[in-house]
């Protein structure tokens, strides 16, 4: 179902040098970078270069409520403003605002637009601050990172920031792990999730591996420490781990050209291409869009070289260095040039889970660790699970999940929760396993933690990895998302402390975030915020699903099935067959995987087809009917797709 685009106070953002400014009342914040900032009056507003997106900052001496603030706020920026409001809902007490609530407004998907304001209570005046959005969806994906920097770093105020620099961390005790424990286990019953599997260290030393819950619903096999989940994008780390074997061996450089290493890469744009460096290849900084619907969409059975084939077509939609996004082909590319020079002869993709699997998995004892599907699904594994249109848990199928097979580098491993702690074992010993065997030298492991482009506020993307800097330590992490598998790996270079967490079912995202701060709470005596964090996530994903059911109509009705044709094609994603099942089911069936649809009316009164099978709902198709023959469009926020009846 169209997801709710929400700039949410993320706590994250490098920022050296840039100097904190105030608002009108005093509260402090840090420009967003290349924002043009006014003023009027006490109206602040910050515009974006690209001028379709724009944050203005509103501030009230006093107000009823949130939704008070927002309609005051709305007063005075734009008086004849009559969007309708399609859901209302509270965020956690933060950095020191003691009530804040987000406010989203319908708009239709021809519009390409996120409007949304943002109302917040200060601690140190009574005071009200709202920031309203209006953006496009293009410039919002490209700026998300200096935008989320601002609001993360808009303070009341007077206001001190939490800090555990110069704390000594407490220790893991079996006590302390049992609450973590019982933690994920409350939040796993409020949300469903059927199974996770965790993973504790301390002083450099797995303090408890193994699973909570069930591997699949409706069976009765538990999760334990050795049951492979889908790790997705925390294979990004794993990918630059084996790049920097390559450089090690001296058969690549990190500031070698791509194309020189391997000539097979190339970008739309000749220039681009020559300036894309090894290291450029992994660091979310060239400004090469997620573009995602290229490989969702396409053959999980292609050949590794596909992922070249692909990113020969894709062009980049910033500069280089000025924002983070994220390109999980640009990552495919780097493990497999990687892999080419290590390997030399064989084909990529079979030279890359070779090289991965003798050079990083075996040396640190990740014995079950693999990218092969079918040795995974054999054995003790999760299944993985998403929501059904009723709101319930459900199995969901992997057909979806294959399709990164082609670009495994970005996210295809599949791991348990012993093996994964081995890897952030190495990580936390700088390169060596925990027998003390150089895996990667120190260097090179260091290479990957150097700054190179900014995420957030004292929060930077390195080379497939975050690191974070907001609490006056370092917490390094990797978060991984495919359907129905969402995981993280986190840990604390400076103090030999981490956590993984797997888990089978889309829901089990929301306990990623939490998990990690009720960790830092625990062992530095943080400001107790996790279980409040937790709970409103749960109820905001329960109010966000409801509200969209809310806006679907099931079964399809026939007048909307008429004005389809059978059968769609994509020149970039492939066919489409629309087909009726028993019961009035309405299914559209792509060329590697299908499901169920619903129908939503839009305010603009064209109508959406959205997908609700488990784990695979989401996807919309807008119904063309200007078009010259019957057409289905799908976008990401950057780019847009057309199905054309054929």
């Amino acid at each position: 179902m169209r997801r709710l685009l929400i700039v949410t106070a993320l706590a994250a953002c490098f920022a050296v040098g840039v100097q904190a400014e105030a608002t009108s009342v005093g509260h402090t914040y840090t420009p967003p970078d290349a924002f043009a900032i006014s003023q009027t009056g006490s109206l602040l507003r910050l515009t974006a270069p690209e001028g379709d997106a724009t944050v203005t900052v509103v501030e009230l001496a006093q107000a009823k409520d949130a939704a008070d603030a927002v309609a005051q706020a709305w007063q005075q920026v734009q008086p004849d403003f009559k969007r309708t409001l399609l859901l209302a809902t509270p965020r956690p007490k933060r950095n020191g605002w003691v009530e804040q609530s987000v406010f989203d407004y319908e708009t239709s998907p021809n519009e390409k637009l996120v409007i949304q304001a943002l109302a917040r209570r200060s601690s140190t005046d009574g005071g009200w601050v709202v920031l309203l959005l209006q953006a496009s969806q293009a410039t919002l994906e490209k700026r998300g990172s200096p935008i989320g920097k601002f609001y993360s770093s808009l303070r009341p105020k007077g206001y001190e920031r939490e800090s555990f620099a110069g704390r000594s961390p407490k220790p893991l005790t079996p006590e302390r792990v049992e609450q973590l424990k019982a933690f994920v286990a409350d939040g796993m019953k409020k949300l469903d999730v059927p199974g996770v599997g965790l993973s504790f260290i301390d002083g450099n030393k797995v303090v408890w591996a193994g699973g909570l819950g069930v591997r699949a619903l409706g069976k009765p096999e538990l999760v334990d420490a050795d049951t492979l989940f889908m790790a997705a994008s925390n294979t990004k780390a794993m990918t630059t781990g084996l790049l920097a074997k390559a450089v090690d061996a001296g058969k690549l450089r990190w500031d070698q050209p791509a194309a020189q290493a391997y000539p097979g890469f190339k970008l739309a744009d000749p220039e681009v291409t020559q300036s894309v460096l090894i290291k450029h290849l992994v660091c979310a900084c060239t400004g090469m869009p997620r573009q995602d619907l290229d490989w969702i969409f396409a053959n999980g059975a292609a050949p590794a070289k596909s992922t070249f084939d692909q990113l020969s077509g894709m062009k980049p939609t910033s500069k280089f260095g000025e924002v983070f996004q994220y390109s999980n082909l640009m990552v495919g590319a780097g493990g497999y040039i990687a892999a080419a020079t290590l390997k030399p002869g064989l084909e990529v993709g079979k030279a890359y889970d070779q090289a991965m699997s003798e050079q990083l998995f075996k040396p640190l004892n990740m014995t079950r660790t693999t990218f092969d599907y079918k040795q995974a699904l054999s054995g003790n594994h999760a299944e993985p699970h998403g929501d059904a249109f009723d709101g319930s848990t459900r199995r969901a199928s992997m057909d979806v999940n294959y399709t990164i097979v082609p670009a495994r580098p970005a996210g295809a491993v599949w791991t348990s929760p012993r093996d994964f702690s081995q890897w952030v074992l190495m990580e936390l010993g700088k390169g060596r396993a925990p027998d003390g065997k150089v895996v990667i030298s120190e260097p090179n492991w260091a290479e990957r933690y150097k700054p190179q482009v900014m995420v957030g506020e004292d929060t930077y993307y390195g080379m497939g990895l975050f690191i974070d800097k907001q609490y006056g330590i370092t917490v390094a992490s990797h978060g991984g998302d495919m359907l129905g598998f969402h995981s993280n790996m986190i840990w604390l270079p400076e103090y030999g402390i981490g956590v993984t967490i797997l888990t089978n079912s889309d829901a089990g995202v929301l306990l990623r975030g939490p998990l990690q701060r009720k960790l830092l709470e625990l062992v530095f005596d943080g400001k107790p915020e996790a279980d409040e964090r937790l709970q409103v996530a749960i109820a905001n994903r329960k109010a966000g699903n409801d509200k969209q059911r809310e806006l679907l109509t099931l079964p399809v009705p026939a007048e909307a099935i008429k004005l389809l044709a059978a059968r769609y094609h994509s020149p970039e994603l492939g066919s489409l067959q629309v087909q009726k099942a028993k019961g009035g089911k309405l299914i559209f069936k792509f060329a590697h995987w299908d499901s169920e649809v619903a129908l939503r009316k839009n305010e603009d009164g064209t109508h959406s087809y959205f997908s609700i099978d488990p784990g695979e709902a989401g996807f919309e198709l807008v119904r063309d009917d200007k078009a010259a023959k019957p057409t289905l469009v799908m976008r990401d926020a950057q780019h847009e797709y057309r199905f054309v009846a054929h």
